[in-house]
């Protein structure tokens, strides 16, 4: 289109001053832009691409198949196209790459009548996560660069990448829990397994706690006394909003805190005690729907911007996983923990504040933070003084650092420990079973 009007202006000065030669030219390339502009449309609508993927969701470490294949089902030859499989420009150029490409996503092709070309490609997963794999583009023009067009051929596929689990290490699993059981200190709650004595019977008490030994033996009703109930299991309150997080240490510690958690919750599962999650990172999947690709963008940089993420979100919603047991509670919360994204929304203290109500009062609430604010503290502590357990967990590699906000979460009554690094992650459930012994 750029080529037309130049050329039309050409042509009216050539017939005002009677250029014969240059009016014939101009009438020439007219002809051709026509051609070319119908045979590039004509090649264009006979492409349809294909995309196959042999997996959907892989760990760490492991690699997806992908076979893409164009077919031109026109009558006429395709003089050339270009074949690109996009895929997301931030997970290519991080520092380390978070994926590895074995093969070329990139072909030109020169398809006959009824032709296929096809090429494969595998992509190695270095990091977990949600990955955009599409959408397919297909470009072709005139064998004489007068036109272009381009189309999506394929639609994006995903595949989810679960973090990594680390086995904890230094205890048995039928001994004692990485979390420990606690005995609470308020009695809202009672193990009728568990008789701690025995009192005179009051009115309102229901016959299953009445003692009839102890009424036989003294003659007037007594009831039985029950301990309070224990603590088992863990609610893991994970931060993951993007100003807790020093951009100097990133991705470390941010992947370090997802992987501290989904071996929490693994061994507890495996322990059959209950699990739960709240974050207030953003749900991959959730802004592809909202703020993913275009399926019909208009442009070929319209295509590329679709497969990237944007840059800030301020998710208000936290993301919840109820505590409970079972497979089906691990695989949640270890697919929500694939897809979670560091956000610009809630801060943790009001992650807190929206979330206290849904946490169950017989597990620990275990806060894995890269630091601590005195807003974070507080919130922290004022669930302490609401009667749930309540414990930390400082991913910092550095002393000064965990120091600082050691001395913050201890002075509202919480306890707190360390992370270092990924080899510490099994050793400080070590240690923290012993210290409960």
């Amino acid at each position: 289109m750029k080529w037309f009007f130049p050329t039309l202006a050409i042509l009216a000065i050539a017939l005002v001053f009677n250029l014969g030669l240059l009016a014939y030219a101009m009438y020439a390339l007219l002809g051709a832009m026509a051609v070319s502009r119908l045979l590039t449309r004509q090649w264009t609508e006979n492409l349809s691409g294909q995309r196959l993927c042999n997996r959907y969701s892989v760990n760490v470490g492991e690699s997806v198949a992908v076979l893409v294949s164009v077919k031109n089902k026109g009558k006429l030859p395709v003089g050339w196209v270009l074949l690109e499989d996009l895929l997301p420009r931030e997970a290519l150029v991080a520092r380390p790459p978070k994926i590895k490409l074995n093969g070329s996503r990139l072909q030109l092709a020169m398809l006959r009548q009824g032709g296929t070309k096809t090429f494969p490609y595998q992509i190695e997963f270095k990091q977990r996560g949600y990955y955009q794999v599409g959408p397919l583009v297909l470009e072709t023009g005139d064998p004489f660069g007068l036109h272009r067009r381009w189309q999506v051929g394929a639609d994006p596929h995903f595949v989810l990448v679960y973090p990594e689990v680390v086995p904890l290490e230094g205890y048995d699993v039928a001994s004692r829990r990485p979390i420990g059981e606690v005995r609470m200190t308020h009695r809202l709650f009672e193990d009728p397994t568990r008789i701690s004595g025995v009192r005179d019977y009051q009115a309102g008490d229901p016959l299953n706690r009445v003692h009839w030994r102890a009424t036989a033996r003294t003659g007037s009703l007594h009831s039985k006394v029950y301990e309070p109930s224990s603590i088992a299991g863990a609610t893991i309150v994970l931060e993951f909003n993007e100003e807790a997080f020093d951009p100097s240490h990133e991705p470390y510690r941010s992947e370090l805190a997802v992987t501290a958690t989904s071996s929490l919750s693994n061994a507890l599962y495996q322990m059959n005690q209950q699990v739960g999650l709240i974050t207030n990172g953003r749900d991959a999947a959730d802004r592809i729907r909202r703020e993913g690709w275009d399926p019909d963008p208009r442009s070929r940089s319209a295509a590329f911007r679709s497969r990237e993420m944007l840059a800030v979100s301020e998710r208000l919603r936290p993301q919840v996983i109820e505590t409970g047991r079972g497979p089906e509670q691990l695989m949640r919360i270890l697919e929500t923990l694939a897809r979670v994204e560091k956000t610009d929304g809630l801060s943790f203290a009001e992650l807190l504040g929206e979330t206290s109500s849904r946490m169950p009062r017989d597990a620990t609430v275990l806060a894995i933070l890269p630091a601590a604010t005195t807003e974070t503290a507080v919130a922290l502590g004022s669930l302490r003084r609401q009667g749930l357990a309540v414990e930390a967990i400082v991913v910092t590699y550095y002393d000064h650092e965990f120091e600082k906000a050691a001395g913050k979460l201890l002075a509202e009554g919480v306890a707190v420990r360390q992370l270092r690094d990924r080899d510490n992650i099994a050793t400080m459930c070590r240690d923290y079973v012993l210290s409960r012994k």
